[in-house]
């Protein structure tokens, strides 16, 4: 994918998610953007670890800035918010809604990544893909925890 195909894809994707920000509350993105901004730092870092260990790989040779950097401050960053928000408090409802957009997100858009050329997986099947996205949701609500704790002594 081109250059300019690429920020005609991530400019959208970026403001279409922000603009769902008004809709979550001031309250909830107070509440819920810390435990969101430190799952966005762990994948930043298992993303570098299956770069480096080749569990997957990217088409062009700096994609961070094109791919990875938009994917995390956009739909990464404000669905982790978004989903502690419907769910947090209701740890089954918690899981299987992280168990739908993780497979979603294994299934279709790897797959689409994969055709547009951007990514694809390497030393990961898609069943271990999926657990490496899943596994993260377990920290996700486990800071979430440890943080409403803090605040509740």
């Amino acid at each position: 994918m081109s250059n300019k195909n690429q920020w005609l894809l991530n400019v959208p994707m970026v403001l279409l998610v922000w603009l769902t920000l008004p809709f979550l509350g001031l309250h909830n993105i107070k509440k819920f953007l810390p435990a969101s901004i430190f799952i966005v730092i762990i994948e930043n870092l298992f993303a570098q670890i299956g770069k480096k260990r080749k569990w997957w790989v990217f088409y062009k040779k700096y994609p961070y800035i094109s791919v990875a950097l938009p994917f995390y401050i956009g739909p990464f960053l404000v669905g982790s918010m978004w989903i502690l928000k419907w769910t947090y408090g209701n740890f089954k409802r918690f899981i299987s809604l992280n168990t739908i957009v993780d497979g979603m997100f294994t299934i279709l858009m790897m797959g689409l990544l994969k055709k547009l050329k951007i990514v694809t997986l390497v030393r990961f099947n898609k069943i271990q893909f999926f657990l490496y996205m899943f596994l993260k949701s377990f920290l996700l609500y486990g800071f979430q925890y440890l943080i409403e704790k803090r605040k509740n002594y």
